[in-house]
């Protein structure tokens, strides 16, 4: 079944809502956008597979100061498997205090659940060079 156009507004919305939340410290609210499981694999940076809202909170409040003062996101191109699956692949820009600024791809899986959507899978790659894949 194809994405209705709500459901691409809700999907949107809910990518968007990441950083307002992640930037205000607002750990609890990370469960109005995951699922209870979600694996959060943020290998790639050196933090390995987070499991569940909790081990994302945490692993925020473990890099304190370290963290981003800024997320941002952007790019947002939704899309369905044949098997019905529903992907969104989006960029990130991180701001940090010190003004300097990365850049990472998010990969989502996203599952419709009672409460609605929500994010069960994302894996953050970081941009380190141009034209990198």
């Amino acid at each position: 079944m194809a994405l209705s156009g709500d459901d691409r507004i809700a999907i949107t919305d809910l990518i968007n809502r990441h950083g307002h939340l992640t930037d205000r410290g607002d750990f609890d609210g990370l469960a109005e956008l995951f699922t209870e499981d979600v694996a959060y694999d943020v290998s790639a940076l050196g933090g390995g597979v987070l499991v569940g809202p909790a081990a994302i909170r945490d692993a925020g409040l473990a890099l304190g100061d370290g963290n981003p003062v800024a997320h941002h996101v952007t790019n947002i191109v939704l899309d369905q498997s044949p098997d019905g699956s529903t992907h969104a692949l989006s960029k990130g820009l991180g701001v940090m205090a010190d003004g300097s600024v990365g850049s990472v791809t998010y990969a989502d899986t996203l599952v419709l659940t009672p409460a609605g959507w929500r994010i069960a899978r994302r894996v953050v790659t970081p941009r380190r060079k141009p034209l990198e894949g």
